[in-house]
């Protein structure tokens, strides 16, 4: 198969199409990634009877099974028994879901990293939990993960290429459903390819300059 220019320029409005769904699934599934990531971290480390060990259950679990199955078991399982979204929503979700687990871990690991003497201190003072955790704790703790989260949104703009299975109309979707209606695959895989690069690399490199930035002092 030969490259065809004028065939690869009418089909990039399918794929820009198919990137912003990708853009989307990706900034919607890090921000749920992110709120129940560090919710499920703060869990963990107050020790809460049952709910602390089925918080860390679940995060193990999580971690511990593809996201590919966890995407068919939401959209085609969950609907027999009554809970059905669209593929869209349903993508979000799971794929939010999942980077959560990894997040969990990168908050736990920034909130260890508070030194000892800041837990002693705010104990000392007598401050209230929230105040504690939201002035003290939290600030310090989250700005030391911020390059591991940037790493993570960059592989979530990845993965979310598996979501194409539950037919989700993203960038990957898109170029397969382009080469399946015209037989001509090389322009349309080869452009998606290139497009998933344009973004994660330009991000990668952002991502480099943050942990420079937010490196611990020597």
């Amino acid at each position: 198969m030969i490259w065809d220019n004028a065939f690869a320029i009418s089909i990039i409005p399918m794929l820009l199409k198919g990137l912003w769904v990708t853009i989307q699934l990706t900034l919607l599934g890090t921000l749920i990634a992110a709120v129940l990531g560090l919710v499920a971290a703060v869990i963990r480390r107050l020790q809460i009877p049952v709910v602390s060990p089925a918080v860390s259950f679940i995060v193990i679990f999580i971690r511990g099974t593809p996201l590919l199955i966890q995407a068919y078991v939401a959209f085609f399982v969950l609907p027999i028994y009554g809970i059905s979204f669209n593929a869209f929503t349903t993508g979000v979700v799971i794929i939010g879901i999942n980077y959560s687990a990894y997040m969990a871990e990168v908050y736990r690991s920034g909130i260890q990293g508070v030194p000892n003497g800041q837990w002693e201190a705010a104990t000392a003072l007598s401050l209230p939990a929230t105040r504690v955790w939201f002035r003290i704790i939290l600030p310090q703790a989250v700005r030391t993960v911020i390059p591991m989260l940037g790493n993570y949104l960059i592989q979530m703009f990845k993965d979310s290429a598996v979501l194409s299975a539950i037919t989700v109309v993203e960038l990957m979707a898109t170029a397969q459903s382009i080469g399946t209606s015209t037989y001509r695959y090389l322009e349309p895989l080869t452009m998606a390819g290139a497009l998933f690069f344009l973004v994660s690399y330009p991000a990668s490199r952002l991502v480099n300059k943050l942990e420079r930035r937010y490196a611990p002092k020597q």
